[in-house]
């Protein structure tokens, strides 16, 4: 009610009862060169229009974006909210705590709901406990016995199961016959049916899914418990329990409408998310990208995302894809083309005659890849290739029909044939397909790639250079260096560049059938042609959702996966998200005492230095059929053109090129397997839930029931203070640095992530609560307790502060002149009553895992962040907590300015903020200059003033 422009509502030709905003009539030729992108925030403005969060003038304003992009600021107001669960604990324990402190207030705790449909996945808490090398040291009856769960963890019961194919001739050997198959078998998950190879016949999951998820719920009961009582008590959100899969790929497989039909009222599906990965939508032509947790709770609150009207870079694909390139290839060339044309804050859109050879998977491939250039989204119009893979995916005929027949009215639908109306760009870049090489990506950065051809002479150029972006400064005399090590009873010799742990995992892959299949078939010809993996090489297979494995199954291929070692571990985010569990005591030991630059090589989108394991320095992104050569070939210092990846049977080199998996072999495959069943099967097992979730109990109470001995889930301090009304921004004086930063550091190195260091000050807290090593579980999983996040906030190995002058998570506390913890320091200047600050280089705040960067911040006590530049969302983060960014003026650094950090600084704010103002700073060696406090609109400042968004959300209800 009350929208200025109810006048354009219309009904869908052929579908009368169905009504739309047709807002093409709106913009006449202006709308028609509109990005497709830019046309459904226009739509969502002008259906959204209230005159006081979406105005007219915003409506206004995108219709000319021509003009006004860059120049204004604009709300967006998407269809729907996805989180994940290391992101989405947070944001329900916020509300569980925003419940407590409106009742404190005197306000009614029961208002306290999502205000736009929330779901969130269950899906980042897998950790590889159990694997080909761990699953030996687990118990295990062995000898064709079925493990019995502890009940206390599970109330599902293991069954054995028989023999299912019953000898039918084509088949290998009855299935569940001891010794034929790789593995024992234990009983099957819950919903989760593998395949029989050879008869698509269900079979039991490998006993490691099992121990993983009985792992998981043990684990992980507290949040799971917190989650099914947030399902019951608020409204508007739906929780997706473990074992379904991970929030991109439910997200894309499940969640996806295209277009939303609410009342038979017609809109385009839209989403904003706490994963980075949310892009991953985009290849669906579906707007929709990765948000901090903060702006995503007050999305959920019924706020719009407040963004810059962006730029749109037209990318153009043209020519024909090479056979050898995978999606990954292609991915990362595009990559590559779009760092170069600086599209960080800007939409991508693609167009060309390129674009009708790519499949939906590949397009999502590329989106999911977002994070790693910086855009804000990429985004792939609807089309006739998206309109039949939905078909493929059961969507019925008669939603397809009237989808169609919607983007078709509305121009959100892209034609290949048609002239008439193309979007105009803010600038253009065109990216062959022809001219791409396979690549990987690495040893330390996911922007410096390295041709695939090229590997053997550019590890050997890493070991010369100095330690930096990519070197690692070993000795000429010590780079043939090879150390002796016992494993399982043989000897293997490890070198600098041999790999040690090769993962095909989550995320940006497993939305890509063609090159999960790829690295299947190159296994299966691997596996034909007498080819072997190393024991003590950790392996591990991670789809993103139980349809790879349906897939990877139903081709025939799994077993061959398995048999090189790369078994199912589990569903979710782990290698990726730094959960590998630690290599074998023997090669950690031999790395380390031959001072080894060994190496990890994975299929996913992030390779910080010492993220998957401390004593894995090289670490490289490579498409799934590479991350099982390079396995196979044991070490990154190999020219495949022209040495063999090994000996095959008879003593035979096998090359690469004898086993790599031709495009027409993919494609036959992935058109006979990736069928309309495994969207069934997720739909399915999404409507049922699991047993172990449907039996979970949780309170029911309005108010979350703390518990005070818990470790996983605190009630955390941001509402400490909350009053009706905010008090106007105090001074900073006499702040101490916490700490000295340079350049490009990244929300890796500021937010928790990973596992929890034995000798880090989260490990002593969780000790002193009574807790083992083994007990401590990921940071990830215990973002639900800001006592630890606190604690990680800065822990990690790589943080370079140039008070300490090498990478290690260590500040001086200058008072007493004592190194401590970065935590320590910060709760010394806390209990003193001195403020603190953090200075930094350039580009402050780059990558994905956003929260806690702004958040863990701000619990050690941080005020400011003067900065020479920031990450575009790290910096409106940090506003949404309530800490100042602020830059210095352009040529200026602490370098330049004579600051060492070792001073004190004082910042006076003045009563009334405007946007951009300048603001003075004195140090207590007398030194003024200037800064711009990086505040970019008035919704900035009065989320500034509130003491950032939560409390601004709060007040509301009061």
């Amino acid at each position: 009610a009350g929208s200025p422009y109810q006048t354009v509502i219309e009904a869908l030709e052929k579908h009368p009862q169905k009504k739309f905003y047709n807002v093409s009539k709106l913009g006449g030729a202006k709308y028609d060169t509109l990005p497709y992108s830019i046309r459904v925030l226009f739509e969502s403005s002008v259906r959204n229009c209230d005159g006081f969060l979406v105005k007219e003038t915003d409506a206004l304003n995108i219709l000319d974006w021509k003009t006004k992009q860059n120049h204004v600021e604009v709300p967006f107001c998407p269809a729907r909210v996805i989180l994940q669960d290391f992101t989405g604990i947070p944001a329900m324990v916020d509300f569980a705590a925003m419940r407590e402190a409106v009742r404190n207030a005197g306000g009614d705790p029961v208002k306290v709901n999502p205000a736009c449909p929330t779901d969130l996945t269950v899906d980042h808490s897998l950790q590889i406990d159990f694997s080909k090398c761990a699953i030996q040291n687990a118990p295990n009856p062995g000898g064709g016995e079925v493990p019995r769960p502890p009940a206390r963890l599970s109330p599902l019961r293991a069954q054995p199961r028989k023999g299912l194919c019953r000898g039918q001739p084509s088949c290998r050997g009855p299935c569940g016959e001891p010794g034929r198959h790789p593995t024992p078998f234990a009983a099957q998950i819950e919903n989760t049916p593998i395949l029989c190879p050879f008869h698509l016949q269900p079979v039991p999951e490998p006993e490691m899914v099992l121990k993983n998820q009985e792992m998981e719920f043990g684990r992980n009961r507290e949040r799971l418990q917190f989650f099914k009582w947030s399902s019951k008590v608020f409204k508007n959100i739906s929780i997706i329990p473990p074992e379904t899969g991970m929030a991109h790929q439910v997200n894309l497989e499940y969640l996806s409408k295209v277009v939303f039909e609410v009342k038979d009222f017609l809109y385009p599906d839209s989403v904003v998310g706490t994963d980075s990965h949310t892009t991953m939508v985009n290849g669906l032509g579906i707007l929709g990208w990765g948000v901090g947790g903060i702006e995503t709770e007050a999305v959920m609150l019924g706020m719009p995302v407040t963004l810059t009207l962006p730029e749109v870079v037209g990318c153009e694909l043209t020519g024909t894809v090479s056979p050898f390139a995978t999606s990954i290839d292609i991915v990362l060339s595009i990559t590559k083309h779009l760092r170069q044309a600086e599209v960080a804050g800007k939409f991508v859109e693609f167009f060309g005659s390129g674009i009708s050879q790519l499949s939906v998977a590949d397009r999502t491939t590329i989106a999911n890849m977002c994070p790693e250039y910086g855009a804000i989204l990429s985004f792939f119009p609807v089309d006739n290739v998206t309109l039949k893979h939905l078909k493929h995916t059961g969507l019925d005929k008669a939603k397809l029909e009237v989808m169609e027949a919607y983007l078709k009215a509305v121009k959100l639908f892209r034609n290949d044939e048609s002239t008439s109306g193309e979007p105009v760009y803010s600038q253009v870049v065109q990216v062959s397909l022809s001219s791409i090489v396979p690549y990987v990506s690495g040893p330390k950065r996911s922007q410096d790639r390295v041709a695939v051809n090229n590997m053997k002479s550019d590890f050997q150029a890493c070991l010369n250079e100095k330690c930096g972006v990519k070197g690692f400064q070993i000795a000429a005399e010590k780079q043939n260096d090879t150390v002796p090590v016992q494993y399982e009873g043989n000897e293997y010799k490890l070198s600098h560049g041999c790999v040690v742990v090769a993962a095909v995992i989550s995320c940006t892959n497993n939305c890509n059938p063609s090159v999960m299949l790829a690295a299947g078939l190159l296994a299966k010809k691997a596996v034909e042609a007498g080819l072997v993996v190393k024991p003590y090489i950790r392996t591990s297979l991670s789809p993103g959702s139980g349809m790879v494995t349906h897939y990877l199954s139903s081709s025939g291929v799994l077993p061959y996966l398995s048999k090189l070692g790369f078994e199912v571990v589990g569903y979710g985010c782990s290698t990726c998200v730094g959960n590998t569990a630690p290599l074998p005591e023997a090669i950690r030991s031999a790395i380390k005492q031959g001072d080894i630059i060994a190496c990890g090589v994975l299929s996913g989108t992030k390779n910080f230095e010492g993220r998957l394991c401390d004593c894995v320095r090289a670490n490289y992104l490579a498409s799934p059929p590479l991350v099982v050569a390079y396995a196979i070939a044991g070490t990154v210092r190999i020219d495949f053109e022209t040495e063999p990846l090994g000996t095959g049977f008879n003593g035979k080199s096998i090359y690469l090129r004898d086993i790599w998996p031709t495009r027409k072999e993919l494609h036959t495959v992935e058109e006979e397997c990736v069928i309309s069943s495994m969207f069934k099967e997720l739909k399915e097992k999404m409507e049922k839930g699991n047993k172990r979730w449907n039996l979970l109990e949780a309170p029911e109470s309005t108010l979350f029931p703390w518990d005070s001995k818990s470790t996983y889930i605190r009630c955390p301090s941001f509402f400490d203070k909350l009053a009706k009304e905010p008090v106007s921004p105090q001074p900073v004086e006499n702040a101490h640095v916490l700490l000295y930063l340079g350049d490009s550091v990244t929300t890796d190195h500021i937010s928790p992530a990973g596992s929890i260091a034995r000798s880090s000050a989260a490990a002593k807290y969780l000790t002193s609560k009574g807790l083992t090593p083994r007990e401590f579980n990921s940071y990830g999983a215990r973002r639900g307790n800001d006592a630890v996040m606190t604690r990680g906030t800065f822990a990690n190995i790589k943080l370079l502060n140039k008070f300490i002058g090498k990478p290690a998570p260590k500040t001086i506390h200058f008072p007493s002149g004592q190194t401590l913890d970065v935590f320590e320091a910060a709760e010394l200047y806390q209990r003193e009553g001195i403020p603190v600050i953090i200075l930094a280089g350039k580009k402050y705040g780059l990558g994905s895992s956003r929260d806690w960067a702004a958040k863990g911040p701000f619990l050690l006590g941080v005020k400011a962040v003067l900065a020479e530049s920031y990450e575009k969302v790290h910096r409106s983060q940090l506003i949404g907590i309530g800490i100042a960014p602020l830059q210095f003026l352009p040529g200026e650094s602490p370098s330049a300015l004579g600051l060492t950090g070792r001073e004190q600084f004082s910042i006076l704010f003045p009563p009334e903020l405007s946007p951009r103002m300048t603001l003075d700073i004195k140090t207590s060696t007398g030194k003024v200059f200037s800064v711009i406090a990086l505040f970019e609109n008035n919704m900035e400042i009065t989320l500034y003033k509130h003491g950032g968004s939560l409390n601004f959300v709060a007040r509301r209800f009061l």
